[in-house]
């Protein structure tokens, strides 16, 4: 007998394996970035970046074992508390995406053996930029590529009171402690030091943009209009809160919005376009966690 497969079931599935598939590439151009930045600039210049890699790096300076292959290694114990401990969906692309990295990291070492030995500074700049597009690459398709972001997650379970960003960076200045040890250079440490600053910087904008983002808080007569326009032509949601005015005692509605610094201005226009008289305050939104803003990797 034969089975008539719906087109919706179909769809759904291309829709699944296009998805897969473009995680997978910008996972791959994210780890192929990150490990020319460790081949090229960091190993051949003694500068430990932090995290499980630049580990893997002063690892690989005391014995000569692969950076790739140590990488990996120093990862699995963290990974299985994380698989008891947070969840096999965010462990299982963690691991994979770790994996090719390590991978990348010993083949480029391996079949590309160019490596920059010229002015330290410019390695570690130029590191921390690639290191820092690879790293948000990675992130943006929803995962990490392991070591001390992994590590940090885990040990905010029993101390949820310390930040996340403090446990990273407590975490990759042990490393560059380390590091300035086993090579015997305070220079080292300072140009990882560098490098991580550069990293997160890039990081930062590739992921979220130039500059903080804007807040609207939009009081009017005409919030339902407005509120349908806004989610008809922008990415952006809204939200309607009730107010009343002190002085006149009418009822208005408030609208809050979160936008991107260069959405604003068209944002005021459509406002505008229905309601001139609406009084709108601009605020600074300092960090937004969510869908179209800073991406959550939890799962």
């Amino acid at each position: 007998m034969k089975i008539t497969v719906p087109s919706f079931m179909k769809n759904e599935k291309i829709s699944k394996a296009v998805s897969l598939l473009t995680d997978n590439l910008f996972w791959f151009v994210g780890c192929a970035l990150y490990a020319c930045a460790v081949n090229f600039f960091n190993v051949p210049n003694n500068i430990a970046q932090g995290g499980f890699s630049g580990l893997a790096i002063v690892i690989n300076y005391l014995t000569d074992l692969p950076v790739g292959a140590v990488n990996f290694a120093l990862n699995i114990p963290v990974l299985v508390l994380a698989w008891i401990f947070i969840g096999k969906k965010f462990v299982v692309k963690t691991l994979w995406v770790t994996a090719m990295l390590s991978a990348l990291i010993d083949l480029i070492a391996a079949y590309v053996p160019y490596q920059y030995t010229g002015d330290k500074l410019l390695a570690a700049i130029f590191s921390g930029a690639l290191l820092g597009a690879g790293v948000a690459i990675v992130a943006s398709r929803g995962s990490t590529t392991g070591g001390t972001d992994v590590l940090s997650k885990l040990l905010r379970l029993p101390f949820p009171h310390l930040s996340y960003g403090k446990l990273v960076m407590f975490s990759d200045m042990v490393v560059i402690a380390v590091s300035a040890i086993v090579f015997r250079s305070i220079e080292s440490a300072l140009y990882a030091a560098i490098v991580i600053f550069v990293s997160s910087k890039v990081i930062d904008y590739i992921l979220y943009g130039m500059g903080k983002s804007k807040m609207l808080m939009v009081i009017t007569d005409h919030a339902e209009e407005i509120s349908k326009l806004l989610v008809s032509k922008t990415p952006r949601g809204v939200s309607i809160i009730p107010a009343t005015g002190a002085y006149t005692g009418k009822d208005k509605n408030m609208l809050v919005c979160v936008l991107r610094n260069n959405e604003v201005s068209s944002v005021i226009k459509l406002i505008k376009s229905i309601d001139p008289n609406t009084f709108t305050i601009i605020t600074e939104a300092n960090e937004i966690i969510g869908k179209g803003f800073k991406p959550t990797i939890n799962e």
